[in-house]
């Protein structure tokens, strides 16, 4: 296989692109920096594409090593024929190479290799052959030999008989019609067992349930593997046996019907396929179900963090972060403009306390100490209680201050891990999940990326899949945050270092450690001086790093260094200054490029046209956050309870998590409302991703609430004017 072709044609990309990802890839260049700083040779493919595009050539490298693998390991048995070759050659699945290799595959000892072993092979052949007018009886005499283990004719055709088995489910182009018939129409059932435990009544849904297996959605098929996991649900495959032996029987070169052994080779085939094809092909089937539902919770989850990750920061505001509580207080820390602890305290306004009018007063102070703009609450125990609590609260006091309840989903892993004991190594866990908290509101990037996203809490049975895969998507999409961002090289933690193109954990600590010795950077060559960043990890980070306020202007874009000079060859070919970047003077640059013409200039300027779009785009507004760009946080200055809901009410709300079936919206009353996918819109929606994201506000009206269960059921199919 031509890999760069089938890439090619399978990216709908030109063949020079596909085999200019696969050497860049290969020299060792991380995904960001190919898609932001090599578009030229890429065609401007984003970062997901050639992603993707990476995952494919993995997977295509590893089928041709296996393919080489089987032809070698069937040489060897000197079992090779042309018609095998080229069947491997012809192979496009993981799984039709694996069907090819099933009979010469080393196999553990079995009924049919017992029987090869008593000398029965040339029997079965024999018999499949149908080249005699011999009964069975005589066909099977001579092979009865006491000394093998064969002691009558019965024992002789018994054996014969589990060889032919074994060949008939070793035969892959038979494999292939059987395992599409029950993809087609087989049934997946479930009940649950008689033999009850404490998470039985979770899965009561699926008591008595059945669906095709074509049909059957992910989310279910991992609700359905839980409960099978959980011992409560007994799960089983059903599909149309008789359909099966006839296909079967069809497939087989051997006559079968009118042949003097038509009753014993149609009872071989019937024990091939209850005994060796079904559950093989069953246990097959359920993997590939496992397998692609859990690839589409993984995109869910994929889909569901960039969004959080990307939500806008509140910059320059001082916010006071509090962890709710009850016996053991309210937890609280105030960072500055830079994230930097100002305050700490404990508070006890929730019971059995109850000491509102003391917590008043503490909250009260700070406010006025602090300048506070911003309350951010976490959403976990006492969280209802603490936001009734700054609700009223804000209504006395002397400034402007207004709060978010945010996801603390993680604060806890955070504040027990490493990184957060060697932040803050004098407070105690909670407090420094205050100080999560309110950094989460501030810059929800920077702090998120602290913990392990798994524990955000924006997917769905994310506990359940493959973890190697899901980190390395997950990693994929921390990744492309951090580098679509940008990351200021004088203030960033290691933690957030380390994600950045190029960069790895130790190379980020001794940048850390390189800032503590010698005072923070002034150019962005000086990365060359820290241990261990050589001239490749240079190449790949450079452009991702950011420098405020510094001589160089660039230093403070996505400009990558190796550009400056084309920089310099544009502002004199209009006649400008580097002081004249981001002002006034520069705003009519992309106007004076489209006159002479964008190929033009960036021919002049030794660069391609997409390179020029791009410095010219940071040119225009140095030092900018692709997140302003974005719908900013709603902050809340009042708050409900479910007890106020009522039917048709109209009410703003944001989207915590978007899941298969629908997404769930706080609107808040603290417990989120679930908007069914026949209710986001008007047209048919295949997913709820496709009109929806987290963190998206979004308007949306009452269906129903059910005080009892805590549901609230909401649509976005409303006359909105």
């Amino acid at each position: 296989m031509n890999i760069t072709q089938a890439l090619s044609a399978e990216f709908n990309i030109k063949y020079d692109y596909a085999q200019n990802i696969i050497n860049l890839l290969d020299e060792g260049c991380t995904i960001p920096f190919i898609s932001r700083y090599r578009k030229e040779m890429h065609g401007s493919l984003d970062d997901q594409t050639i992603r993707n595009f990476a995952d494919r050539l993995g997977y295509l490298r590893n089928f041709e090593k296996r393919k080489e693998d089987i032809i070698k390991l069937i040489t060897e048995q000197e079992k090779m024929t042309p018609e095998i070759l080229a069947s491997i050659e012809k192979a496009n699945t993981l799984t039709e190479l694996e069907d090819i290799y099933r009979p010469f595959k080393p196999k553990r000892e079995t009924r049919a290799t017992k029987a090869v072993a008593k000398g029965l092979q040339p029997l079965a052949e024999s018999i499949l052959r149908q080249e005699t007018s011999q009964t069975l009886e005589e066909l099977a005499r001579p092979f009865v030999n006491e000394e093998k283990g064969v002691g009558s004719v019965e024992e002789a055709l018994a054996g014969a008989s589990d060889i032919i088995a074994e060949n008939i489910s070793d035969d892959a182009e038979l494999r292939k019609k059987l395992r599409e018939f029950l993809f087609q129409s087989g049934i997946i059932e479930t009940a649950l067992k008689e033999k009850t435990n404490d998470k039985t009544p979770i899965y009561e849904t699926y008591a008595n349930f059945k669906e095709t297996v074509k049909t059957l959605p992910s989310h279910r098929i991992l609700a359905i593997n839980r409960g099978e996991n959980d011992d409560c649900l007994k799960v089983s495959l059903k599909v149309n046996e008789e359909k099966c032996l006839e296909i079967i029987t069809k497939h087989q070169k051997a006559k079968v019907v009118g042949s003097p052994y038509e009753e014993y080779l149609k009872n071989a085939i019937a024990d091939s396929f209850d005994r060796l094809i079904f559950p093989s092909l069953e246990r097959e089937l359920r993997t590939n179900l496992t397998e692609t539902a859990s690839e589409q919770a993984i995109k869910m989850f994929e889909v569901n963090l960039k969004p959080l990750l990307m939500q806008p920061p509140l910059k320059d505001k001082i916010i006071l972060g509090l962890d709710p509580a009850y016996r053991t207080g309210c937890k609280i820390a105030v960072i500055d403009q830079n994230s930097n602890v100002i305050d700490t305290t404990v508070i006890y306004p929730t019971p059995p306390h109850n000491k509102i009018d003391e917590a008043n007063r503490i909250i009260t102070n700070l406010v006025i100490k602090d300048k506070i703009d911003a309350i951010s609450i976490g959403n976990g125990t006492a969280s209802k209680e603490s936001e009734v609590f700054v609700a009223n609260l804000i209504k006395t006091l002397p400034r402007k201050v207004e709060y978010m309840v945010v996801n603390e989903a993680g604060a806890s892993v955070y504040s027990a891990s490493k990184l957060g004991a060697e932040e803050f190594p004098s407070f105690d866990v909670s407090l420094r999940s205050a100080v999560s908290i309110a950094r989460r509101l501030q810059d929800p990037l920077a702090e998120l990326i602290k913990i392990d996203v798994k524990s955000i809490g924006v997917g769905q049975y994310q506990h359940d899949m493959p973890q190697k895969r899901l980190t390395e998507v997950l990693d994929g999409v921390v990744e492309n945050c951090v580098n679509s961002v940008g990351v200021d090289l004088n203030t960033a933690s290691y933690k957030l270092l380390e994600k950045v193109s190029g960069l790895n954990s130790g190379i980020a600590k001794n940048i850390v450690e390189y800032r503590a010795q010698n005072g923070k950077f002034t150019d962005r060559s000086e990365l060359k001086k820290v241990k261990k960043l050589g001239d490749k990890a240079f190449e790949q980070c450079a452009g991702f790093l950011r420098i405020p306020n510094e001589k160089n202007i660039l230093d403070n874009t996505g400009v990558h260094p190796e550009s400056y000079p084309a920089v310099q060859k544009l502002l004199k070919l209009f006649g400008l200054k580097e002081e004249d970047i981001g002002t006034e003077k520069f705003a009519h640059i992309e106007k004076l490029v489209q006159e002479k013409g964008v190929d033009n200039v960036a021919k002049e300027c030794g660069i391609g046209s997409p390179t020029l779009l791009d410095i010219i785009k940071e040119l225009l507004k140095p030092g900018r956050d692709i997140r302003d760009e974005l719908p900013k946080p709603e902050l809340r200055s009042d708050i409900m309870s479910m007890e106020d809901l009522k039917e048709g009410m109209i009410l703003k709300g944001v989207v915590r998590n978007v899941i298969d079936f629908g997404a769930f919206i706080d609107i808040g009353v603290h417990q989120d409302g679930l908007v069914h996918i026949s209710q986001i819109c008007d047209r048919y929606i295949k997913h709820p991703s496709e009109e929806l994201t987290v963190g998206q506000n979004v308007e949306v009206k009452v269906l129903g609430v059910d005080l009892a269960k805590k549901r609230i059921s909401l649509t976005m199919r409303f006359d909105k004017e």
